[in-house]
This record gives structure tokens, C-alpha cells and sequence, in this order.
């Protein structure tokens, strides 16, 4: 029985000496990266270089698109009046530009992708140089970026953007 008492107080009394650590207060920040993506001049600049790069390729595409539904509307007019040949051949080249639009449209998309992830990854390495001076400069001890849900007083993108801005 002495022994289980004395088991008793030593626990009590490491876990006294334990509360004064415990109570330190473990700071935590979140930051939201579609806001970041939104909002920091640095993401909006990439936004705008993409447009500039790709928008001649955008508007000839809808272009080529436009003129292969005037053909293709055009042949289903005129395809009750033509020889059986005629209306093969013209068939077959429709189906031809089709898969050449296509092979087009395609390209431009996996091109279109490729460059916004590699402009998304300069402006979220940026954001993460931020991210770890403020978690440094401020002492924080974890800093997400995906959360469910964040209490506004845990969230510093603002905070992240500002820097980001001030950085250009």
C-alpha cells in the first residue's frame, strides 16, 4: 500500500513539473494557396504571361473550329444532291480535318497545362521562401497549406500575399 501511494505522488509530481511545457503555446498557421494563386501580383503576372503566349493559338483554334462546322453544316446541306463519290471524298476529308482539329486542340491543352504548372511552381516556391521567413521571423511551430477548416485567427495568407507583393 505505501508503495502504490508512493507510485501515486511521484506521478502527480511529473506530471506537475510536465504542466508548466505543456502550457507553452504551440503556434500554428494556415495558409490557403487558391487565394495565394488568386491574389499575389507574382500569380497574376503568370496568369496574364500565359495569356499573352497562348492566345494566338487559342483564337486560330476556335478559328480552325469555326470553319470545320461551316464545312461540315455546308456538306450536310449538300449531301443529298451529291454523287456517291463526291459525297465519300468530301466525308473522308471532314473526318480528316476533324481528327487533325483534334490533334490540334489536344496539343495546345497539354501545352497550355505543362506551362501553367510550371508557372504555378515558381510562384509556389516564392510563396513557400515566404512561408518559412515568416514561420521563422514570428516563431511559429507548424504552417499548413490544405486544411478543411481554419479559424481566422490561425490564417495568414493575407499575411503571405502581402510579403509575396512587397518581394516584386
Amino acid at each position: 500500500m505505501k508503495n502504490s501511494l508512493h507510485k501515486i505522488f511521484l506521478t502527480f509530481a511529473l506530471v506537475a513539473v510536465g504542466l508548466p511545457a505543456m502550457a507553452q503555446e504551440f503556434k500554428v498557421g494556415v495558409v490557403n494557396l487558391d487565394r495565394i494563386f488568386r491574389e499575389a501580383n507574382s500569380a497574376k503576372a503568370a496568369q496574364t504571361k500565359l495569356e499573352q503566349e497562348f492566345n494566338k493559338r487559342e483564337k486560330e483554334l476556335t478559328e480552325s473550329g469555326s470553319q470545320l462546322k461551316a464545312a461540315s453544316d455546308k456538306f450536310e446541306r449538300e449531301a443529298p444532291t451529291l454523287a456517291e463519290t463526291a459525297r465519300g471524298a468530301r466525308q473522308r476529308q471532314l473526318v480528316e480535318q476533324d481528327r487533325e482539329f483534334q490533334r490540334k486542340r489536344r496539343e495546345f491543352q497539354e501545352d497550355l497545362n505543362t506551362r501553367k504548372n510550371e508557372e504555378l511552381q515558381i510562384v509556389i516556391e516564392r510563396a513557400n521562401k515566404v512561408v518559412k521567413a515568416l514561420a521563422e521571423s514570428e516563431k511559429y511551430d507548424l504552417i499548413l497549406q490544405e486544411s478543411v477548416y481554419v479559424s481566422p485567427k490561425h490564417d495568414i495568407t493575407d499575411k503571405v500575399i502581402k510579403a509575396l507583393n512587397a518581394a516584386r
